[in-house]
């Protein structure tokens, strides 16, 4: 459950961040006119992966791993999580459409990294990298690029202590 409500959480976040975005959607068969919309935000995947040319814009909160470790005289163990979000955009004009992704961009890694909370329970953890890439590919009239960072969670403590011989001794 804490994995999903991270991603939940980031979603927030990002609907936050782009909620004054307008940008062109995708033009659709019947399309007379471009039409502008606020980037639609989704969890771990599209809802279709076939229609992701038609989405556009968009943006995805995915899990990639996360790790619980215990380090050695801290009394509790670490947890934390590697989110990446990527993001979409399309336009017909090539140079404009690049500028839109890293706008894009710059507002979601901006706000997270100006608030570094995330939600109640989550900390962007600014010892490791949280890094953008805008993918080279020439995929005009879309554009895309992620950011991935590490985000420290609540950990999930042990119930049992396996080690009760030596405290009964």
């Amino acid at each position: 459950m804490t994995r999903v409500a991270l991603v939940e959480a980031l979603v927030e976040m990002c609907k936050e961040a782009v909620k004054d975005m307008k940008l062109p959607q995708s033009l659709q068969k019947g399309d007379e006119a471009e039409q502008f919309r606020i980037p639609e935000i989704y969890r771990m995947r599209l809802p279709n992966s076939s229609s992701a040319k038609k989405l556009a814009p968009y943006v995805i909160v995915q899990l990639i791993d996360s790790k619980q470790q215990h380090i050695n005289g801290e009394p509790k163990p670490k947890y934390t999580a590697t989110v990446r979000i990527i993001c979409c955009v399309h336009c017909a004009d090539e140079s404009l459409g690049a500028i839109m992704l890293l706008n894009l961009l710059d507002r979601i890694q901006t706000h997270i990294l100006k608030k570094t909370q995330i939600g109640k329970s989550f900390v962007l953890d600014v010892n490791e990298p949280f890094e953008a890439i805008v993918y080279p590919d020439d995929t005009a009239p879309f554009f895309a690029g992620e950011m991935v960072g590490t985000f420290q969670l609540p950990p999930i403590q042990q119930e049992v202590n396996f080690n009760f011989e030596k405290q009964n001794r």
